[in-house]
């Protein structure tokens, strides 16, 4: 008999332990008849905020809606240049064009998949403006280095955190060489990613450590300044009703996103745990395994994803083998942002990202993933490499 198919994500176990929390917030609003802003988005706000030790949370419709209203609201504009990462999901680099500016990128590290600081001061120039960092795969950026750089040049920090939530600052694993601030390392070891920089940009999308049931986001800072351009942002460029001052956005989570969200919350952490135990359980599944490079595991890493890399130009081939045995399997992310058809050719090479994204492949994860499952999924990941 056929094994059952396991997929690159499940989430039907994580509702069924909550499903009746669940129902009891979604009969709430819908019994209020509220259902854009108002008393369920203010306390998830508030709670968020409590949570992630920040001074304002403020909901928005996406994760790249967060983005954009967080570099606007630090004061991003049309020419400016805003450092980032190549390997990325896109609306990284979008979200600095949508708003007028450059991206500027500067190559990562391989082990971190993570903005290499080293490189941040050479691509710096009168232009720029701000450096956005994402916290790639649940795994926080070295903040210390990107922070003492932007205090030495007066520029703005917006991390994107769409798969950080919960993710910890605990020093990097990584000796960059770089010079670093002894004031600025003791006040962010122990920090959540979104509580760091001038602001923090989060996804809800259904996929993520804390996920909606649709589309949801939310801007994290401690600037009073960008919070209330946040807050006038979100909703057309207003903060009373009929007294649009700037051109803003219809950028709203809805009420109920965030009574589903506010139940999720309190799950969080023990979720996060859970992952760091599964990828804990795969590297030492593959730790002998020499043509699989395993991640570093570090406390406050999260991983919403696990993600390997398959040496030997094996990748696509070991992906294929997987599916064929009805596991899944993802690329993320196959083309650097740089490569994408909208920028092509309108940057260097960055060598480190080229060879991560031919070789990165995520595996199954999710918080209730059971010790079979993942050696289940080894074993076909062996076989497919001796195969090929």
């Amino acid at each position: 008999m056929a094994q059952n198919k396991i997929p690159i994500l499940d989430l039907k176990p994580q509702y069924r332990a909550i499903q009746e929390e669940i129902k009891a917030a979604v009969d709430r609003v819908l019994e209020s008849g509220q259902f854009i802003l108002g008393s369920e988005v203010q306390q998830f706000e508030i709670d968020a905020a409590q949570h992630l030790g920040v001074k304002h949370a403020i909901g928005v419709n996406s994760g790249t809606d967060a983005l954009v209203i967080g570099l606007r609201a630090a004061g991003v504009k049309p020419g400016d240049e805003v450092i980032t990462t190549p390997f990325s999901f896109f609306a990284t680099a979008e979200s600095i064009s949508m708003v007028g500016a450059q991206p500027i990128f500067v190559d990562i590290d391989a082990t971190s998949f993570n903005l290499n600081p080293a490189q941040i001061r050479a691509a710096i120039t009168p232009k720029t403006k701000a450096i956005l960092p994402v916290h790639l795969f649940g795994n926080p950026a070295p903040m210390v280095q990107i922070l003492d750089i932007a205090a030495e040049h007066g520029l703005k920090v917006v991390e994107d955190c769409a798969q950080s939530f919960g993710a910890v600052y605990k020093g990097d694993c990584i000796d960059y060489a770089q010079s670093y601030q002894n004031d600025i390392r003791d006040r962010l070891v122990g920090q959540f990613t979104g509580a760091m920089g001038d602001a923090g940009a989060f996804s809800f999308f259904p996929t993520k450590n804390l996920g909606a049931y649709g589309d949801g986001g939310l801007l994290t800072t401690n600037n009073d300044e960008i919070a209330t351009m946040a807050r006038k942002l979100r909703v057309h460029g207003a903060l009373k009703r009929y007294h649009n001052e700037i051109l803003g956005y219809n950028s709203r989570l809805d009420a109920m996103q965030a009574a589903i969200l506010g139940v999720k919350l309190l799950y969080v952490s023990q979720w996060n745990q859970q992952r760091r135990q599964v990828a804990a359980t795969y590297n030492r599944l593959l730790v002998d395994v020499a043509e699989v490079i395993i991640p570093t595991i570090t406390d406050g890493h999260v991983f919403h994803q696990y993600t390997v890399r398959i040496a030997n130009g094996q990748r696509d081939a070991v992906k294929a083998y997987l599916a064929e045995h009805d596991i899944g399997a993802m690329v993320y992310y196959p083309i650097p942002q740089d490569r994408l058809p909208v920028y092509d050719g309108q940057f260097p090479t960055y060598p480190v990202s080229e060879q991560v994204a031919a070789q990165v492949l995520s595996l199954p994860i999710w918080p209730e993933i059971e010790a079979p499952v993942q050696e289940r999924v080894v074993a076909v990941l062996k076989e497919a490499i001796a195969a090929t």
